[in-house]
């Protein structure tokens, strides 16, 4: 997901210089950028606006106390690793930061993406503004003022497209059961759902009326809403299913808030934090 912001960012005109980027695994996208294997490296004199956390929510309590000094300087942080709050970040960082939490998904790389954000009360409204246009590069902006609502999001947009991928494998599957050829059967099942998504993003009905459309009375496609509406239908399966993502999310951030408690308590026994 960095890359995907990085080349957002690139394509809307950023200069190089006004990026670094601290990676030990370097892509080979990035060669063009200063480029560090540890927050320590950077220059002293680098004085960022931002700081994108761009890592899997396992590690990042382990990495933010080495931006610990950028938000004393006044840089808004910006978080994208799901699960990770606003609490834990703050208590990992130090009052009073500016952080900003968000959940973008996959379709960023394409620029489709949507991307929720959440911020604590030290983030000023030209920050917000900042990293929504940061953000903004990669899809469409959206603002939570109920950072609990967070897992609901993560659930259903930020998983949201595993599940329109395994649809399209059942999808498949399915016509690969009827008789039809392997690769004709994905490329329809594919190319359908990126039709019906292009078309919902361009039509102005909404989805419930664009699948009335579609059903004729007593027709195939009536024949099969009719499985897909039975009980437990479609629907309950992906309520279910949302539910577990969004329970699973308050796990993790609960885990992490956890750690966050364990890395304190070590640094009073003096340890340094994140060890």
């Amino acid at each position: 997901m960095g890359g995907a912001l990085l080349a957002g960012w690139r394509d809307q005109g950023a200069a190089k210089h006004d990026i670094v980027v601290v990676d030990p695994n370097p892509s080979a996208d990035r060669t063009d950028l200063t480029r560090y294997d540890d927050p320590n490296a950077v220059p002293a004199e680098f004085h960022p606006d931002v700081v994108l956390l761009a890592v899997k929510p396992q590690v990042i309590l382990h990495i933010v106390p080495g931006y610990r000094h950028y938000a004393a300087q006044g840089a808004v942080i910006l978080s994208i690793a799901a699960g990770c709050t606003l609490a834990s970040l703050t208590m990992a960082l130090g009052e009073p930061s500016a952080i900003v939490r968000a959940m973008p998904n996959m379709p960023a790389a394409v620029r489709r993406g949507i991307t929720v954000l959440a911020a604590n009360a030290n983030v000023t409204t030209a920050q917000r503004e900042c990293c929504a246009g940061l953000l903004a590069a990669v899809g469409e902006v959206a603002w939570l003022a109920d950072e609990s609502l967070m897992d609901a999001v993560t659930a259903l947009s930020g998983s949201g497209p595993a599940y329109i991928f395994l649809l399209v494998e059942a999808m498949a599957a399915a016509g690969e059961a009827l008789g039809l050829p392997s690769g004709l059967a994905q490329h329809l099942a594919r190319t359908t759902v990126v039709g019906a998504g292009e078309l919902l993003r361009q039509a102005p009905q909404s989805a419930t009326e664009l699948r009335a459309q579609v059903t004729s009375p007593n027709g195939t496609t009536a024949a099969a809403l009719q499985i897909l509406g039975a009980t437990p239908g479609l629907a309950d399966l992906v309520r279910r299913s949302v539910a577990a993502a969004a329970h699973r999310s308050r796990q993790l951030a609960e885990a992490g808030v956890q750690a966050v408690c364990c890395t304190a308590t070590k640094d009073v026994d003096g340890v340094a934090p994140g060890t």
